[in-house]
C-alpha cells in the first residue's frame, strides 16, 4: 500500500548504455556461436550481477591473457585494452573478440594521434581503472595520469614549447573533470583541449537526469557496483545536486529500511552497466515500504546503438526469390 505523499522519482535515462549493451551481447553471442567456455579479460562490464550470470553460463573471467589456453576464444572487455595486451593475445594465438566500447576506442585513437604528433598527454582518470590502463598503454612514455584535482600538483614541469593535450576517462563526473581541467589550464596555459568531448554521452545523460531529480529527493538510491566508476559518480552528483542522502547498492536486499526515516521522496537511478531487472527489484522493495507512486523523470531519450564485432554479425540474408 502506498503511503500518502510518498513517491519515487525514477531517472531516465538510466541503466545500460549502448557500449555495455554491445559488450554483454558480444559475450552472449560468442557463447551461442562457439560454446563454453568463452574467456573474458577482466570483468566484461563493472556489474556483479552481469558477471555472475555470465559465469553461470560458462564464461571464465581472467585477469591476464597468459592464463588462457592457447587457441581459445577471448573477449576484451568494454573498458578497452592496451597494445601490449593485444600482442600477448596474439602470441598465444587466441581468437579474440573486441568488446571495447567504441567511445573508449575513440579516446585510444586520440592518444595514438597526439603521441605521433609529439604531444605529452595529461590523462584525467582514476588510477588502476582498466580503461585508464588501456588508454595510457597506447603511449605510456608520454602519458601522465591526473587522478583528482590534487593530481594536478603532482605533474612534472615540462620544457618550454612542449605540446600538451588533456584526454579523459569516459565515465567521470563532468563537473569534477571541468574543475580539474581548469586547474590544468592554470598551470599549463598552452594546454590544448581534445577535439571532442571524451566523457561519453551516457555518463553525461545519467548525471543530468540525477541533477534534475536530486533537489527534490530526500534519499537517492543508485543501483550499481562498487567498482563501477560511473555508478559511484552518480552518488556524488546526487549529493552535490541537493539530495539529502545517497547510497549505492548492487541489489534491493542491500537497502537498509532505516534510510527511509523522515523520507517522503526517493530518487532512483542506475549506472550504465546495470540491467533494468535490478532496478525493478528496488522499485518492488520501495512499494513494500510505502513508496508505490512512481514518476519517471525523462531528461533525454537515447537512440544510439553500436554494431557487434564483425565476427558475430549475422550474414545478410539473400532477398527471397519471387514466386
Amino acid at each position: 500500500m502506498t503511503d500518502q505523499g510518498k513517491k519515487v522519482l525514477l531517472a531516465s535515462p538510466r541503466g545500460y548504455c549502448a557500449g555495455v549493451d554491445r559488450a554483454v551481447e558480444t559475450v552472449e553471442k560468442a557463447l551461442e556461436k562457439y560454446g563454453a567456455p568463452v574467456y573474458v579479460r577482466k570483468e566484461i562490464v563493472h556489474n556483479k550481477y552481469v558477471v555472475e550470470t555470465l559465469q553461470d553460463r560458462g564464461v571464465i573471467f581472467v585477469d591476464e591473457t597468459d592464463v588462457v589456453p592457447e587457441g581459445a576464444h577471448l573477449v576484451f572487455s568494454a573498458h578497452g585494452v592496451s597494445p601490449a595486451v593485444r600482442e600477448s593475445a596474439e602470441q598465444r594465438q587466441l581468437k579474440t573478440l573486441d568488446a571495447s566500447c567504441p567511445l573508449v576506442t575513440k579516446v585510444h585513437n586520440e592518444a595514438k594521434r597526439f603521441a605521433r604528433d609529439g604531444y605529452h598527454i595529461l590523462l584525467v582518470g582514476h588510477e588502476g581503472h582498466e580503461e585508464v590502463e588501456g588508454t595510457a598503454g597506447e603511449a605510456p612514455e608520454i602519458t601522465h595520469l591526473v587522478d583528482g584535482v590534487e593530481g594536478v600538483d603532482r605533474l612534472p614541469d615540462f620544457p618550454d614549447g612542449q605540446k600538451l593535450v588533456w584526454l579523459s576517462q569516459t565515465t567521470l563526473s563532468v563537473d569534477e573533470t571541468m574543475e580539474i581541467v581548469n586547474k590544468l589550464h592554470e598551470r599549463y596555459p598552452s594546454l590544448e583541449n581534445p577535439p571532442s568531448d571524451d566523457i561519453c554521452y551516457a555518463t553525461q545523460n545519467r548525471q543530468a537526469a540525477v541533477k534534475k531529480i536530486a533537489p527534490d529527493a530526500d534519499l537517492m538510491i543508485v543501483v550499481g557496483s562498487q567498482n563501477s566508476s560511473n555508478s559511484k559518480r552518480l552518488v556524488e552528483v546526487a549529493l552535490e545536486a541537493g539530495a539529502q542522502k545517497a547510497y549505492l547498492v548492487d541489489y534491493a536486499s542491500q537497502i537498509d529500511d532505516d534510510w527511509f526515516d523522515g523520507v517522503n521522496t526517493v530518487g532512483v537511478t542506475s549506472g550504465a552497466s546495470v540491467p533494468d531487472i535490478l532496478v525493478r527489484e528496488v522499485l518492488d522493495h520501495l512499494k513494500e515500504v510505502g513508496f508505490g507512486e512512481v514518476e519517471e523523470v525523462t531528461t533525454t531519450v537515447e537512440t544510439i546503438t553500436f554494431a557487434l564485432p564483425r565476427e558475430l554479425r549475422l550474414p545478410r540474408r539473400e532477398a527471397p526469390l519471387e514466386a
